[in-house]
């Protein structure tokens, strides 16, 4: 893995579990399961969640989910649109896995606040001047508009931070070969600090920006990896998109009345005399 980063899937039964709610009537992990979830978290791998059905083993009453799919970051990112759901069982005690392109169309972005934006110093200053130069609006067309300046701030100054970050970590490399080769002085000294803090605050940047996406509350001891976060991320990104919704009693599929339906609930709740309040939560306009 260390060697070829390309993309890979791992599918089949494993015939081990994650976490206790794979299996039925089960409160806590064995020492073989502990492994195989450490395995799993060491070489960066993203389980992805099953759609339609919480077990893919029955035998009796004995129910597991012990048949699973694990994709690396490069598998993630080639194919954002993949769906697993379980298939039928046949004569097997083990269910079908299918893996499937669910490619959707996506409605109109929501406004989100990045929380590295706040670590940049002009951060708040642009965004005070460009919400003074948009008037008495109203406080949504205001947010609507506000995101094509910040679409343009965010691209001048986050829009190539890997590369930042490599151009960082290979002029620190050439400072370290010059001194390997016996030439040094206080220049090359006090350049190498200054590029080692810039490459520490795009480190913090990054951490923080794959966190957020992720919306993790636990991996502490992992919270430098923003590999492990991004699968995170990438694992809630599935697993919150609706495919099918029970309406009036009949499940459906299609997007457009799904849409219709999730509209129609919320604008029912904002007729009630007492209507809930808007605000701004984990960066989404709630």
């Amino acid at each position: 893995m260390g060697l070829c980063h390309v993309p890979f899937c791992l599918m089949g039964d494993f015939n081990e579990i994650l976490q206790v709610e794979d299996r039925k009537r089960v409160n806590s992990l064995l020492a073989s399961a502990e492994e195989f979830k450490s395995q799993v978290h060491d070489m960066q791998l993203m389980d992805l969640p099953l759609t339609n059905r919480k077990f893919t083993w029955f035998r009796g009453q004995s129910c597991s989910q012990i048949d699973r799919v694990l994709v690396n970051i490069e598998w993630a990112k080639e194919f954002p649109d993949i769906r697993l759901k379980g298939g039928p069982m046949g004569l097997s005690d083990h269910c079908l896995l299918i893996v499937e392109d669910t490619r959707v169309r996506r409605g109109p972005r929501t406004f989100r606040s990045l929380d590295f934006w706040f670590t940049h110093e002009n951060f708040l200053r642009m965004v005070k001047n460009e919400w003074r130069g948009l008037g008495d609006a109203q406080f949504t067309c205001k947010l609507k508009a506000l995101m094509i300046p910040l679409r343009q701030w965010h691209q001048n100054n986050f829009g190539d931070m890997d590369n930042k970050l490599r151009r960082f970590e290979e002029e620190i490399r050439r400072l370290d070969n010059m001194v390997s080769d016996g030439i040094y002085d206080g220049m090359t000294e006090a350049r190498r600090k200054a590029l080692v803090s810039f490459c520490e605050k795009w480190y913090v940047r990054k951490k923080i920006h794959w966190k957020q996406m992720s919306r993790s509350k636990h991996a502490r001891n992992m919270d430098k990896n923003t590999r492990y976060f991004h699968n995170i991320a990438s694992a809630r990104r599935r697993n919150n998109r609706i495919d099918v919704l029970m309406i009036h009693g009949r499940l459906v599929r299609n997007e457009t009345r799904i849409k219709v339906a999730i509209r129609g609930v919320y604008k029912d709740l904002y007729r009630q005399e007492y209507a809930p309040r808007i605000g701004v939560r984990d960066g989404l306009l709630k």
